[in-house]
This record gives structure tokens, sequence and C-alpha cells, in this order.
């Protein structure tokens, strides 16, 4: 997302910026071009999508810390924005940069890991029987989209364009989690997914803008990522305030046949599957209730 901003922040601190990532922008975008580019990606759409994606993950902080709870929240959604994240901002590492994108970089990682932790910490709340999504559906796809669209074929390239496919798809989890959980009210997880919808808007207007101010300008990986994420924001705003949904029946079929598929080579393969482990776990909780539930009968007596 940073990516034209970076360049530019390193190109003028040239000392700290390797000849070959010079020449590799130089490319890209041409010296003029990337000047360009980088003023006008700077302008208030940009700021504001920014804005409202940091808002989104104090707004999912607070929510886990005041319920301390993760219900209502996919824990699909939060690893595929940290594998984002981790492998976006391996440019911290390669040149200096403005503190804006330091800040809002390092900020994304750190607090990305953090709900990671908090997931484990709170795993008793976790409500797997909704959180169906297959992460390898996601990933193995982009993976190979990132190999055959990248720009250059280098690590920190490669990478880049992996995490802006994953990131078109990094809240389908959480839109397949709130399609079976029909009757959850959840304002905090609902603004959390508003603000999250409402930043990828904005940086479909600031490309608008880009592309209006300089006519050569083209980012197809994020163009593609942002298209496929805003049609989702849109059906689940649909879906959350009026309770219909253009998608909802197609994404959990296939959910659900993706699922079955997979649960059949599991058992195939390893004599077992999720869905099998997940039933036995259910059983065993719902035996421990009964269990629970006559001792404090047998106390009242």
């Amino acid at each position: 997302r940073h990516r034209a901003s970076t360049a530019f922040v390193a190109i003028t601190n040239v000392p700290a910026m390797s000849a070959t990532a010079q020449d590799s922008m130089n490319k890209l975008h041409g010296p003029l071009k990337l000047h360009n580019l980088t003023t006008y990606s700077w302008n208030v759409f940009r700021y504001v999508g920014d804005y409202l994606h940091l808002a989104g993950v104090v707004v999912l902080l607070t929510t886990i810390a005041r319920n301390k709870s993760v219900a209502g929240i996919s824990r699909g959604t939060q690893m595929l924005y940290f594998l984002v994240f981790v492998t976006r901002y391996l440019d911290l590492f390669d040149h200096s940069q403005t503190a804006y994108l330091v800040f809002f970089k390092f900020t994304y990682i750190l607090t990305s890991a953090v709900v990671l932790l908090l997931f484990h910490q709170l795993d008793a709340t976790y409500e797997r029987r909704h959180d169906t999504c297959n992460l390898a559906v996601i990933i193995v796809p982009c993976i190979t989209a990132a190999v055959l669209l990248t720009s250059e074929y280098s690590m920190l390239e490669v990478l880049w364009t992996f995490s802006e496919f994953v990131e078109g798809f990094a809240m389908v989890p959480q839109y397949i989690f709130c399609y079976r959980e029909h009757g959850n009210k959840v304002w905090g997880t609902s603004l959390y997914v508003i603000a999250l919808g409402g930043y990828r808007v904005f940086y479909a207007l600031n490309w608008i803008y880009k592309k209006v101010q300089m006519p050569h300008y083209s980012d197809m990986q994020s163009w593609i990522g942002g298209v496929i994420e805003i049609a989702f924001f849109i059906d689940f705003l649909n879906f959350r305030f009026t309770g219909n949904s253009m998608l909802r029946s197609m994404v959990l079929t296939v959910d659900t046949k993706i699922n079955e598929i997979s649960d059949k080579v599991e058992l195939k393969v390893l004599g077992s599957s999720s869905a099998l482990r997940a039933e036995t776990a259910s059983g065993e909780v719902r035996r421990r209730r009964k269990t629970e539930d006559a001792a404090v009968a047998l106390e009242d007596v």
C-alpha cells in the first residue's frame, strides 16, 4: 500500500538505499513519474483510509478487552492480516522511511500479533463452528498469482504482490463468520468490519484520484484485491442492516463444499478430519456440561 511513498522517501535518502533498489524503482516508474506518483499518493483519501484502518484495529482490541472474549471474531481473518503485514512491510529493514510510515507499519504488525496472542489466551471463547473458511484455498492461489503477476522477480516485490492479493480476501473469513452467525448483533465486531471496509473504499478513491491525475498510473494487483474486498463489504452492509445478501448463499455453499472435500482428503490421508475432531470436542464439552448440571442439581437437593 505504501510502496510508492516508501520508494520516494528512499530516493530522497539515497545513501540509505541500495543501488539495486534505486535501479529497480527507476525501471518500474522512471525518476520523474515516481516523483509525481508519490506526490499524488499523499492525498486526503489515503489519509482517511489509513486512519479508518487504525480506528478499526483500536475498535477490535477494545471490544476484545471489554468483553474478555474473542466471540464474534474470525481468527482466520486475523491470521491473514498478520500474513499481509509481515510480507508487505519487509521494506522496513531495506531502507529509511518517514516516521508516518514506520508508525503505521509497526503498529499493524504488532497489533495483529497481539490479537493472535489474545485468541490463544481466550481460546475458550473462540467460536470455531462459525469460523469455517479454509485458509489454504485463499493462500495457495495468491501465491500463484503473485509469482505470475509480480512486476519484478525480487523477494520484496513478489512478497508485496502476494500481500496485495491476500488482503483482497483477508476479510472473507470474517464475512463467512458473520453469515453463519446470523443472529449476532455485537456492535464492536460490526464497527470493526465497517471501519476495515471503509478503509478499502477510501483507498479505492485514492487510486481513482491518482489515475485521474496521472493517466499512466497502474497498480493492477492492488485494484484486483480492492475490488474483491469492496464487493464483499457492500454485501456485508446490506446483510447487516437489512438481513438480505446477494453473496451469502453462494459463499456458504462454496465454503461448505470446500470443507467437505478437505475433510474427505484428511480422513483418507490422516485417518481423521478437522470436522470429526471438532465434533468429538463438542460432544465432550456437552458431556461435561451435563455432568456439571447434574452435580449442581444434587447439591440443591
